[in-house]
């Protein structure tokens, strides 16, 4: 929601992009969690509904600092049992390092049964809303198929999040093709390189005056065009409230019929009390129908207010608030069955150019032509946190050339997934993906007989 997180810091001018090719498949964690999958307008965990409890977590944010709490094991270990405390299944990150390590806390939150929902973009390498022609670009685009290969062989890896309130105004809508193509290259890249089929969303500022409108964009289109599912930033519950005064039925009846899955990933008003009322009506049949869940903004206080705990070394003193979370989530179960969710998947019609739309047509930007050997030959080493960024690396060599066919990025093998009907949305016909973790498992613990060494 608030501009730390909107990753528009001005870059350094970059030539060329990084090291390509395959990088080296490491083994990963041990311990698994069924991957999420989706079918109609519902995750799944098997054949089960899966909603998302949880809490967007990005302990220093607030500091002005960049780093990755998924490579900081102690930072997990002194932070998951919390997680486990609030009964949550997920947390979102907002920045990670794609040359860093995440086995630890990977494996410690599958261990936990929490799952991971993952920002690609870095504060360097993003979209500029001001610039967004010139900052799409293969030199970005790199950076975000890194931290893919980074992160998709977790089966707790619930999603990849293209983008995060890029739009955030009523006159900031003519990123949305930028942002639609990001979305579409992420899962043609997932599925050009035989991961699972990971599901890749938007998550949209709370702007009224555009956010369902970029909701049936994200969702219009040919299958590769189409987001995976669409997430919203919401704070229009502000406690005292109700599920009426709030707005949230209008919210309802506004998704209602919407064909890919929908839920908030940050909600959590401040104004006034925060006892997190609205969350016994996000996990009621009356909201089930559309939406999976939410994650609460967010775990730690980072100067704005938000945090419901504080985080002093490896000391967490957790805030009323969190109680208020804890008890919130412990009284409310699932509905039965499948909620009311939609057993298949509806395209929209794409928005028409107006005052609030600044799209004209529905044409997409094509992938840069030096960002299509990714798709074959890999992303190679990422950047990291400490790359000179991408935002200024637009130029003849790196940008888009001209606009895409409709279903130009179908993959051209699908990613391996069970019972998702994203497998099947990609309309390829590939050969099987091989399940590169369980691959690289049952090498480690052979060459762990042999030599009684870990592979690393």
């Amino acid at each position: 929601m608030h501009g730390l997180y909107n990753y528009l810091v001005p870059a350094f001018l970059v030539s060329g992009v990084a090291a390509v090719g395959s990088p080296v498949v490491k083994p990963r964690a041990t311990t698994t969690l069924t991957p999420i999958t989706i079918t109609g307008n519902a995750f799944y965990q098997g054949s089960d509904r899966f909603y998302i409890r949880g809490v967007d977590y990005q302990p220093g944010g607030g500091t002005g600092t960049t780093s990755d709490p998924i490579a900081d094991s102690d930072g997990c270990a002194r932070d998951i049992p919390y997680f486990t405390q609030l009964g949550i299944n997920t947390i979102r990150v907002y920045t990670v390092d794609n040359t860093a390590n995440h086995d630890t806390c990977m494996n410690a939150l599958a261990e936990a049964g929490i799952y991971l929902v993952l920002d690609t973009d870095t504060p360097l390498y993003s979209l500029n809303r001001n610039e967004p022609f010139e900052s799409y670009n293969s030199v970005y685009l790199q950076s975000v198929f890194a931290t893919i290969d980074a992160f998709a062989n977790y089966t707790n890896t619930l999603a990849f999040l293209s983008g995060n309130e890029i739009i955030n105004s009523a006159n900031t809508t003519n990123c949305a093709p930028y942002i639609k193509a990001v979305t579409r290259d992420m899962k043609q890249y997932i599925g050009d390189r035989s991961y699972r089929a990971i599901p890749v969303g938007y998550s949209a500022a709370d702007v009224s005056e555009n956010q369902e409108l970029m909701a049936n964009y994200m969702n219009c289109g040919t299958p590769d065009e189409r987001g995976d599912f669409y997430s919203i930033n919401d704070y229009s519950w502000c406690d005292p409230s109700s599920y009426t005064t709030s707005g949230w039925d209008t919210l309802v009846a506004n998704y209602t019929g919407y064909g890919v899955p929908l839920f908030m990933s940050e909600f959590g008003c401040i104004t006034n009390n925060r006892t997190f009322e609205e969350v016994s009506a996000l996990y009621n049949s009356e909201m089930t129908g559309v939406f999976s869940g939410g994650l609460v903004y967010e775990y730690s206080e980072e100067g704005n207010g938000y945090g419901i705990v504080t985080i002093s070394g490896n000391t967490v003193t957790p805030s009323d608030q969190f109680t208020y979370l804890k008890n919130a989530y412990a009284g409310v179960t699932n509905p039965s069955g499948n909620g009311g969710a939609m057993t298949t998947s509806a395209t929209t019609t794409c928005p028409t150019a107006s005052s609030e739309w600044n799209v004209t047509g529905d044409a997409l930007p094509a992938l840069p032509l030096s960002a299509k050997k990714f798709l074959s030959s890999g992303a190679g080493s990422g950047p990291g946190l400490s790359g000179a960024g991408s935002q200024e690396s637009g130029g003849k060599d790196t940008e888009s050339a001209g606009t895409a066919s409709a279903g130009s990025g179908s993959p051209t093998t699908t990613g391996s997934s069970s019972n998702s009907s994203s497998s099947h949305k990609n309309g390829s016909a590939g050969m099987p993906a091989i399940d590169f973790q369980l691959a690289s498992v049952s090498m480690t613990i052979f060459l762990s007989a042999i030599f009684g060494a870990v592979l690393l």
